[in-house]
């Protein structure tokens, strides 16, 4: 780029001139000095001089193409999108799939549904499209579109997961009356953290039923939860669910029974649960076992 630079000049001159008194004054010897000053301004246009812009950055993306977003069902899904050096440009949110659907423009929602929404603040290079009470059907493809020449875009998948409670171990479990009972509960695939996580037994709450010898250590960061009744007894027998607030619950059945061996009656429970029949036939060994027990 060149620039012309124009450059002033100015100079002064002073003059005196020196001459004879007024003939009509008394005194002849008196004499006169007149000053002048004068002034000019010269203007020189200077030749042109060549100055270095910096160059425009061209427009990239700071996420990367391809990327999986997972996002819990019933949960609030943002898919992030950085774009540096936007300019004038404007970013479209669009969901790919037989007929694309325009999401976005700028800040404006153009989708029928309310969910959808664009974020960004002030001098942030995101762009991030919130979908709201994330569902199973808003899985799949999404794309990020720049108004560039042509336009420029990368594009993100969506998955919707099913968070889970899951009680380690077999559905049911055999204890005897004064050994400890322990269950573990984990929620798995869970994206955020629950606010809560209760058990149950037989559809009463317990985790602060001190009284009747139960305790419970929750990890709601690590999405986990430990219960302990360390001397088990007929009343501690029944269903017990892990249910966080989040998440589908998980349930085990608890059997507190006198029987002699109790981890070999557990593994042939175990082994018959993969027969769809298994619950039938669970419940009629235990009938048997618990006639056998009486009786002696």
């Amino acid at each position: 780029m060149k620039l012309f630079l124009t450059e002033y000049h100015s100079s002064t001159v002073t003059a005196e001139i020196v001459g004879a008194g007024d003939a009509n004054t008394l005194d002849s010897s008196t004499t006169t000095t007149t000053r002048t000053t004068t002034t000019t301004t010269t203007t020189t246009m200077a030749r042109p001089v060549d100055v270095e812009l910096p160059p425009t950055l061209p427009m990239t993306f700071g996420t990367d193409n391809s990327t999986t977003i997972s996002a819990q069902s019933g949960s609030n899904a943002l898919l992030p999108c950085v774009v540096h050096n936007l300019g004038d440009g404007v970013v479209s949110w669009i969901k790919r799939k037989n007929v694309q659907e325009l999401l976005t423009v700028g800040l404006t929602t153009y989708a029928n549904d309310e969910r959808f929404q664009a974020i960004h603040f002030h001098h942030s290079e995101d762009w991030t499209l919130q979908i709201k009470y994330v569902q199973g059907r808003d899985a799949g493809l999404y794309q990020c579109q720049v108004s560039t020449h042509p336009p420029t875009s990368i594009f993100l998948f969506l998955e919707v997961v099913e968070a889970r409670a899951e009680i380690s171990g077999p559905p049911e479990k055999f204890v005897r009356p004064g050994s400890t009972l322990e269950l573990h509960c984990v929620v798995r695939k869970s994206t955020e953290t629950p606010s809560y996580l209760f058990w149950y037994h037989n559809e009463r709450m317990i985790n602060y039923d001190l009284e009747r010898g139960v305790n419970v250590s929750t990890d709601l960061m690590a999405r986990e939860s430990w219960l302990e009744i360390p001397r088990a007894s007929d009343r501690h027998s029944g269903n017990y669910t892990c249910k966080p607030s989040n998440a589908v619950p998980a349930r085990v059945l608890v059997h507190v029974f006198k029987g002699d061996n109790p981890a070999a009656m557990q593994h042939s429970l175990a082994t018959l649960s993969s027969s769809p029949h298994h619950r039938l036939l669970s419940l009629s060994i235990l009938a048997i076992f618990f006639a056998i027990d009486g009786s002696s």
